[in-house]
């Protein structure tokens, strides 16, 4: 551990400096350039911050299109419905009755504390310039995204030149993101965790992790910035770290899942084993709940993944499908394989494999073809039912919900074979290689592959180090375990005051 706290420093001391950055409205002519990095990072509008000689006397205004806007709107509600319900409903099922209402406030709860703290601070560092590991002020409290005087909205970048979107619509989507994330890590802290400790983790862990690993992946200037090949190097200079390295991250493989899932392990670890566990039975309470929360987790996983394309175009329809059709494949492949190592599939099985099969699929969803879906589903289920048995028990360690075994193992697997399958060799569209003419190219798997292990590798220790400094602070500050008499009686009754069931 104290290995691990040095490195922390370590880390978190990479986070100084400055670069300035120019960010630009976008164009239609790639939606392509949908799968160049991570389509999540749009950069605000920014003619007051590209070069002034490249900024036309005279350009016509340019106006988001209504169907994108809608589309996008569309896409945060969607990502919204996964936290509440279907994250809540998903977790709440699968804890014993007494801790039922105890996980529905911590995902209720978290879900608002982190789009408050979002719009106050969080947006602002994430996607406004800083340098590579942190963004600036710039956006506190929203500033700048309506202007009262003549009714006017700010614009954002998407994947395309001259394709500009409003940017308050992207600081919504872009909120729903943070909040689920956060929830996430829960799953490997629930029956024994006081909920004080929670509120005061997510605050730390959420500045300290969330926000520098949402800045190195997503944050760029903008594709119109790119203007001329004598520019082009300073704009990459002025993008997020994992950005600059070529790091492929549609959706959030790394800054979601891997990030949170790593999060979690730690919180388990320090946390410690529920009272009986391993010797009494800690069956859900009910699968009913957990199979309508992975229900709508899918449902709500296209507005996560094809949203993430910034427009409604191919890309998009691309995402959409490989979304839909690798969770199938996870679904079939989990169960086939419980069904083949225990003798019978289970409901429990189906519904992690779904999960599984999101998860794995959310980095690769608009940079790989159907080909690279069929094969990351069908993988990605026996290995996350590794994960949460073989992998589980080497790890000694009581993390409740398998936020490890199926988050930041699903990650991690799905940000690797993004690299693999984003080959056109291999059905995949490829990336973005010159953003000036927006071509497209690939590196070549091995090149690729090595990109994606260090954007991996980074995401896993940067979220450890920061989940081991936010725990410690909050256990200082109130303690992370409840009484053993209260984990008895059960967190909805001691910490809460009320039940999710009468008799």
């Amino acid at each position: 551990m104290k290995k691990l706290f040095a490195i922390a420093l370590t880390a978190l001391a990479f986070s100084v400096g400055n670069a300035a950055w120019a960010e630009d409205k976008p164009a239609e002519v790639a939606a392509a350039s949908a799968v160049a990095a991570a389509p999540a990072a749009a950069a605000p509008a920014a003619a007051d911050a590209a070069p002034a000689e490249a900024a036309p006397a005279a350009a016509p205004a340019l106006v988001p299109n209504k169907g994108d806007t809608a589309w996008m709107m569309m896409s945060t509600a969607l990502v919204l419905l996964m936290s509440v319900p279907a994250l809540a409903l998903f977790y709440g099922g699968l804890v014993r009755s007494k801790n039922m209402l105890s996980v529905l406030m911590q995902v209720f709860v978290v879900f608002s504390l982190i789009t408050v703290l979002w719009c106050v601070y969080g947006y602002s560092l994430a996607f406004t310039a800083g340098n590579p590991f942190i963004g600036g002020f710039d956006r506190l409290l929203l500033k700048g995204l309506f202007n009262p005087a003549d009714g006017s909205f700010s614009l954002g970048a998407t994947f395309s030149k001259a394709t500009p979107m409003y940017e308050i619509v992207f600081v919504a989507f872009q909120a729903t993101f943070a909040a689920i994330t956060v929830c996430l890590v829960f799953g490997s802290l629930v029956e024994r965790v006081k909920f004080s400790a929670i509120l005061i983790f997510s605050i730390i862990w959420f500045t300290i992790s969330y926000l520098p690993i949402a800045h190195m992946v997503w944050f760029w200037a903008g594709p119109d910035a790119y203007s001329s090949p004598e520019v082009a190097d300073a704009m990459t200079a002025t993008a997020g770290q994992l950005w600059q390295w070529g790091v492929l991250d549609f959706a959030g493989g790394t800054v979601v899942h891997i990030n949170a899932g790593v999060a979690g392990l730690v919180g388990a670890f320090l946390l410690g084993k529920r009272l009986g566990y391993g010797k009494e039975a800690f069956s859900p309470h009910s699968l009913t709940m957990t199979m309508i929360g992975a229900s709508l987790l899918w449902f709500g996983w296209f507005g996560f993944n094809a949203g993430s394309a910034l427009e409604a175009n191919g890309f998009a329809a691309l995402a959409f499908m490989n979304t839909y059709l690798a969770t199938a494949c996870a679904v079939l492949t989990w169960m086939a394989t419980e069904w083949l190592l225990k003798g019978k599939p289970s409901m429990l099985g189906a519904a992690s494999g779904a999960v599984a099969g999101l998860v794995a699929i959310t980095p690769a969803a608009g940079n790989v073809g159907i080909g690279g879906a069929f094969v990351i589903g069908l993988l990605v289920g026996p290995l996350c039912f590794w994960g949460v048995t073989g992998l589980k028990k080497m790890l000694k360690t009581d993390d409740a919900l398998d936020v490890f075994g199926v988050h930041a193992l699903g990650g991690i697997f799905g940000a690797l074979m993004t690299g693999i399958f984003n080959s056109p060799d291999l059905g995949g569209p490829g990336l973005v290689t010159d953003w000036v003419t927006v071509k497209m190219g690939y590196p070549g798997i091995l090149e690729q592959l090595i990109i994606q292990a260090k954007g991996v590798g980074t995401a896993v220790v940067w979220s450890a180090v920061a989940a081991f400094i936010s725990f410690k602070i909050a256990d200082v500050i109130v303690g992370l375990r409840v009484p053993e008499d209260e984990e008895r009686e059960g967190l909805d009754i001691t910490s809460h005051g009320e039940s999710a069931y009468h008799s």
